[in-house]
């Protein structure tokens, strides 16, 4: 476990372009909830598959080109999903802006009307409604269960990965986060 977690802050030091003195230091955003934060040693290809935004009108992961994703797959009926739903709200109102966004993507049959009522019964406001109503995208990149969350470079690649829910508003959380956006700027 421990080498684990070295081997996983050493990725990130390097991918975030910091010195090796750094690594020891980011080895502790990699605690609570982010301990099962899996970063990849190589990004991963995103889907390119299309989805539907909530007035029917398709995108795709690429036209978040040149940011920072957090991509969170979720249903209606998922019961972490709303209890994780509001701590992205707080993530996006907190970081979100031109180098990073928090993506919503409802997977399988979940129809705006429900998605809609799921976010006013949690009082989230401020997050994409998008669908991918085949699971399609979430099949492609290999989304087993609910919610998972990727995180996408500004490239469009994954390069990380967490299973089940999280406080995404957690003072580890937002510390991935920012270290990220700091690399890059």
């Amino acid at each position: 476990m421990v080498r684990k977690i070295l081997v996983t802050a050493a990725y990130l030091a390097l991918g975030l372009g910091a010195n090796a003195a750094h690594a020891q230091d980011l080895s502790a955003l990699l605690t609570g909830e982010m301990r099962g934060l899996v970063v990849h040693d190589e990004p991963v290809a995103a889907s390119a598959l299309p989805f539907e935004q909530v007035d029917g009108t398709e995108m795709s992961l690429a036209d978040y080109e040149g940011q920072y994703v957090l991509l969170n797959f979720w249903a209606t009926w998922c019961a972490p999903c709303r209890e994780e739903m509001p701590s992205l709200q707080t993530l996006q109102n907190t970081l979100g802006g031109e180098d990073f966004q928090v993506v919503t993507l409802a997977t399988g049959r979940n129809r705006p009307q429900a998605i809609q009522r799921f976010f006013d019964e949690i009082g989230v406001t401020d997050l994409p409604q998008h669908r991918d109503i085949n699971q399609q995208i979430a099949r492609e990149m290999g989304i087993f269960g609910l919610p998972i969350t990727v995180i996408l470079d500004p490239s469009g690649q994954e390069i990380a990965r967490l299973r089940g829910d999280a406080h995404w508003d957690s003072p580890e959380a937002m510390a991935v986060i920012e270290a990220l956006l700091a690399a890059e700027g």
